[in-house]
């Protein structure tokens, strides 16, 4: 059963990832080519970075139409199938452990708990930006504090899950999750007033691009984790409901 789950969830996981791709082609590439056409056009400039032209004359090591089709498919397919597995293998170990609810269910809590940990905290953190957004020298140190405000986001919510259960059996479900959120809010609310600002955007750069690239990458990953937890959670239900049938 394990290696089914782990099946169906990279399964869940490969469509999630087709579904999300269309949304991103759609609704993400024109503010992404928008802000690169702003960046060789010299129409904004970055504190401390380099001349527009420098940016200009640099060449591209991958073709703009193989990175907004080939490129990007390939990367949200790879990034949804590594979640399913992940999902999958957290729905092996909490079905049953939640107490008496559907399969389906139960991934759809999954998913949700773990959109919100993994990317929707980090995000309002540390929100995403086009290109010609951000220094080159800081790009390490960026991807340093986004990762790692990631890992104690996932940390808290993992703790805040095994002590939300204990809770639960103590003062009931619905308080147990109450000071299960509350804990984790408080911890990570810590951690973010803690950890550095990073404010990069250009003055010059349009407002309204930055909002529809960043709207987009948000509703990309709704999608994917939307379309993830309803796939994985029929998927599941079925395995388990077959299961049971025959042994029976």
């Amino acid at each position: 059963m394990m290696k089914t789950l782990l099946v169906r969830g990279m399964l869940a996981g490969l469509i999630a990832g087709v579904l999300a791709f269309g949304f991103a082609y759609a609704f993400g590439e024109p503010s992404v080519n928008t802000a690169i056409g702003l960046e060789e056009s010299g129409g904004h400039t970055h504190s401390h970075d380099a001349p527009a032209a420098e940016h200009h004359e640099e060449e591209e090591l991958v073709p703009r139409d193989i990175q907004s089709t080939l490129g990007l498919l390939t990367g949200v397919l790879v990034y949804g199938v590594a979640i399913g597995g992940l999902l999958s293998l957290a729905f092996a170990f909490a079905q049953g452990r939640l107490g008496a609810l559907r399969p389906r269910v139960t991934a759809l809590l999954l998913t949700g708990g773990a959109f919100a940990v993994v990317f929707l905290v980090p995000f309002l953190k540390y929100p995403a930006n086009p290109p010609a957004v951000g220094q080159p020298g800081t790009i390490g140190s960026r991807t340093e504090l986004y990762f790692g405000f990631v890992a104690v986001s996932l940390l808290a919510g993992i703790l805040a899950t095994v002590f939300g259960r204990k809770l639960a059996d103590r003062f009931g479900a619905w308080t147990g999750f109450l000071l299960a959120a509350a804990g984790y809010l408080v911890v990570i609310g810590v951690v973010a007033w803690l950890m550095p600002v990073v404010d990069e955007v250009p003055a010059t750069f349009p407002a309204s691009t930055l909002w529809s690239f960043r709207t987009a990458s948000v509703g990309t990953q709704v999608t994917l984790w939307l379309a993830l937890g309803l796939t994985f959670g029929a998927f599941a239900e079925k395995a388990l409901n077959r299961r049971t049938a025959v042994a029976a």
